[in-house]
């Protein structure tokens, strides 16, 4: 196993998230506690010693089965992270409530790492507000020990995020974002990345393989890697490329069954990042991969200008390429939830003047209906 030095910690560079731990029935409430024991076994017998979890994975039952596996072993054998779940507004006034229940469910006197959950434009005002006192509680338990490292995860926008660090950067100690291959121009992830080096604040990893996508390619694309390397099984290129962005120290990965779980370790063996022909071919990949389900949008505002109702176009077709691409997910629908109903997709009276000028020759009116239709 690699390891990685975070401040005076060596970390396994591979964590193990418990998102996805194997269920009873497709039933995501219910886990396997007999299957998920066998994976916390193999994790640490294999040197996987960063462990993360938090309130609403599987239905508030993770913290309860991290915390029953972990709990076997030595405290000081392994690190813990869980987060506030600020993605539920409901939650905002219950930071005292929710963290000594979480310290009950997870079985420990502390947390190693605890995290502001979801950072994203939902939520960023009400986090940010002292009214709620979050910041000042998570601080406390830091000094008084409950808390050892305090960061965030996000997936917000860029805008959104520099909000938080402008506000907390100075205490926060790593953060955790949505980070592949795909998503490295995807989601401006590349922006993000860099925006975090600007803070010192080292990256942890989330959805490396893009919750399975990027498991497997086209078969086109697929030789063109073994060409490069005709060792690398297909999932490990999504590792490989993380272990070539010098500010990555964790990648959680939500392993569901053990082949997983012992393919992602035998990946984790050693570490051979892409060398620069290798990162143009496999980003090459990820360009094809989104050209064939997006709207090829370029952002050039010619259609803002253009509509009556001034909705911002390009942001929303970025969010209906989101949406398509990952085949539903909370982003896009949390996104649009924020923006007044005058501009939302619906919003859209089908003028089609956007569409005159747009050189992309993009039918804004139609894609705005579906999006609307999707989000119903």
């Amino acid at each position: 196993m690699i390891y990685k030095e975070f401040q005076d910690l060596k970390l396994s560079a591979l964590g193990l998230g418990t998102m996805r731990l194997p269920v009873v029935d497709g039933k995501d409430g219910e886990i396997d506690r007999d299957a998920a024991r066998e994976m916390f076994d193999c994790a640490m017998a294999q040197g996987i010693n960063y462990y993360d979890t938090a309130w609403g994975y599987h239905n508030g039952n993770s913290e309860l089965v991290t915390g029953e596996n972990l709990s076997r072993y030595p405290r000081d054998s392994y690190y813990l992270a869980t987060k506030f779940p600020g993605y539920d507004l409901a939650n905002m006034d219950k930071v005292k409530e929710i963290f000594e229940k979480q310290l009950e469910k997870c079985r420990v006197d502390y947390f190693d790492f605890y995290l502001f959950h979801n950072v994203c434009e939902m939520n960023i005002d009400e986090y940010l507000n002292p009214a709620h006192g979050i910041y000042d509680y998570l601080m406390e338990q830091k000094r008084n020990g409950r808390i050892r490292h305090l960061g965030f995860s996000a997936h917000g926008s860029y805008s959104v995020m520099k909000r938080f660090l402008e506000a907390y950067g100075k205490d926060m100690e790593f953060c955790q974002i949505q980070l592949n291959y795909l998503d490295w121009t995807f989601q401006d992830a590349k922006a993000k990345v860099q925006l975090l080096e600007r803070y010192q604040i080292p990256v942890w990893v989330m959805e490396p393989l893009r919750g399975g996508k990027l498991a497997s390619l086209s078969k086109t694309d697929e030789a063109k890697l073994r060409e490069l390397r005709p060792q690398e099984e297909i999932p490990a290129w999504a590792f490989r490329f993380l272990q070539s962005i010098p500010s990555v120290t964790m990648v959680l990965s939500g392993m569901s069954n053990m082949e997983q779980l012992q393919d992602n370790i035998r990946t984790y063996e050693t570490e051979q990042p892409l060398n620069e022909i290798e990162k143009k071919t496999l980003l090459e990949a990820a360009d094809r991969m989104v050209r064939q389900q997006s709207v090829p949008c370029t952002s050039c505002h010619y259609c803002v200008s253009h509509c009556p109702q001034e909705l911002d176009i390009p942001r929303l077709l970025e969010l209906y390429n989101e949406h398509r691409f990952t085949g539903g997910g909370f982003i896009a629908p949390m996104v649009v939830g924020t923006l007044p109903e005058d501009k939302r997709p619906g919003a859209c009276v089908g003028c089609r003047s956007c569409e005159a000028v747009c050189p992309q020759r993009i039918r804004v009116s139609e894609v705005m209906a579906d999006f609307a239709a999707k989000l119903k």
